[in-house]
């Protein structure tokens, strides 16, 4: 849990999120709404942590220097890139970029530039 917790204590900081609940097996993460919506847990089975092929977790951005900031962080401490920042044919205001989590999980993290430029 160590290392799953540096790693999303740095990228999630990134896009104003911070853990807020501790215990021994888990850690959750708020916005700063304050509503926790994001655990990170030890399996309960106690097998190694796996991740769910086809499966992606979703996180918005304020603007593109946080999609930005997210990315590198996620680099930076141990995760591997699956998409850098930029707009994709999705929608005409998407920007987001992915990368995978120590564990293999794919992380997306993305911003509506509608408005924005």
């Amino acid at each position: 849990m160590t290392a799953a917790s540096v790693f999303y204590d740095a990228v999630l900081a990134t896009i104003g999120m911070k853990p807020v609940f501790f215990e021994t097996h888990e850690r959750g993460y708020a916005g700063p709404d304050g509503r926790v919506t994001v655990f990170v847990v030890t399996p309960y089975n106690g097998q190694e942590a796996t991740f769910g092929n086809g499966t992606q977790f979703m996180f918005y951005a304020p603007d593109k220097d946080g999609v930005q900031a997210f990315h590198e962080t996620a680099l930076r401490c141990g995760g591997t890139d699956e998409g850098a920042p930029g707009p994709r044919d999705y929608h005409p205001d998407y920007f987001g970029a992915y990368a995978r989590d120590l564990d293999g999980n794919k992380l997306n993290v993305s911003v509506s530039l509608e408005g924005k430029r």
